[in-house]
């Protein structure tokens, strides 16, 4: 997840209107002198204008990085899954548009993954939903210890998962899929009944032409074949073959 960008575009805002105290200040000085804001007031008053100056920007620019940073947490909570604590549907397919604009400026690569809980239903069936809601979070932090700094992970509704990897050619994507792989499939679940995932893969090379339309599609497509083929595998839509078991 990104960081706090409005905490930044806050800070700045803040300090330009810290600017106004002292502007006012010389303003009103110079008027009760009759000369108006003349340089002599400004020489004169340049200690006073020195501290109010960088008080104001120190307190406008402080309260600004507060009140950005809790107006990005709330819209990450928003934008969450509630439990998973992953990414939301529509805020995946956000970001995906805008890596889909970035990466056709920068001629990057670019890779989506889909996961799909191997049995979800059996689980349900078996040991009850609170028992499928501990598979679905421990599926989430699989993901989280999985995917790089850079990725973004979503619960993309149900028992599907997303994953979008900037800059992650077919060997990088394969594996950060099999890490994820793996971290399910090790999970011991409070009913000791087992976890797996089938993921597909879609990559797109530096400068290849793409659309969030088709890169979901084509990842759709491999996690099928990953789900016909035998299950809890991942499988890279660009050879159509397993890259793992």
């Amino acid at each position: 997840m990104r960081s706090h960008p409005r905490q930044w575009l806050y800070a700045a805002a803040g300090m330009l209107l810290a600017l106004g105290a002292p502007a006012g200040l010389l303003a009103l000085r110079g008027l009760r002198g009759g000369g108006g804001m003349t340089m002599d007031v400004v020489r004169a008053d340049l200690p006073t204008f020195a501290y109010v100056t960088a008080s104001t920007v120190v307190v406008f620019a402080l309260f600004g990085l507060v009140i950005g940073r809790q107006a990005d947490e709330l819209q990450r909570r928003l934008s969450a899954d509630p439990l998973t604590g992953l990414l939301g549907r529509r805020a995946f397919l956000a970001e995906l548009s805008r890596e889909h604009a970035r990466s056709g400026r920068s001629a990057r690569p670019v890779a989506v993954a889909l996961l799909d809980v191997d049995g979800l239903k059996a689980i349900n069936d078996r040991a009850g939903h609170s028992a499928g809601d501990a598979a679905l979070r421990a599926i989430g932090d699989a993901m989280r210890d999985g995917l790089r700094a850079a990725d973004l992970g979503c619960r993309f509704g149900g028992d599907e998962f997303a994953v979008l990897a900037p800059d992650a050619d077919a060997g990088a994507a394969a594996a950060l899929a099999e890490r994820i792989r793996v971290r399910a499939e090790r999970t011991a679940l409070p009913s000791a009944l087992p976890l797996t995932v089938s993921i597909g893969l879609a990559c797109v090379g530096p400068g290849q032409p793409w659309t969030p339309d088709r890169i979901l599609e084509r990842a759709d497509g491999a996690l099928y074949e990953a789900k016909s083929t035998g299950r809890n595998r991942v499988v890279l839509d660009h050879h159509h073959k397993e890259v793992s078991s």
